[in-house]
């Protein structure tokens, strides 16, 4: 039988490999800092050209597989209603 330390590590192994770990990491990351975010100070509006500059970041982040920080871009993104 499998101790629990051993179960712990092919868990971690899989997740990894599935990416779904980074994803949470980053996830958890992200919402750390929205509790941080002071909410008395509203974020202007974005414009049509800053949506456009954010969407080619995002692609990019993509592009050169920087899942982890194209997620924490995109939970970002997605805070801010967009």
């Amino acid at each position: 039988m499998a101790t629990v330390a051993e179960l712990k590590a092919v868990l971690k192994d899989t997740l990894e490999k599935k990416g779904v770990l980074g994803h949470l990491k980053a996830r958890i990351r992200a919402e750390v800092f929205n509790a941080l975010d002071d909410d008395r100070e509203p974020r202007p509006s974005l414009s049509h050209e800053n949506l456009l500059i954010n969407e080619l970041i995002r692609e990019y982040l993509e592009f050169n597989k920087y899942k982890y920080t194209a997620s924490v871009l995109i939970a970002d993104l997605f805070y801010m209603g967009f």
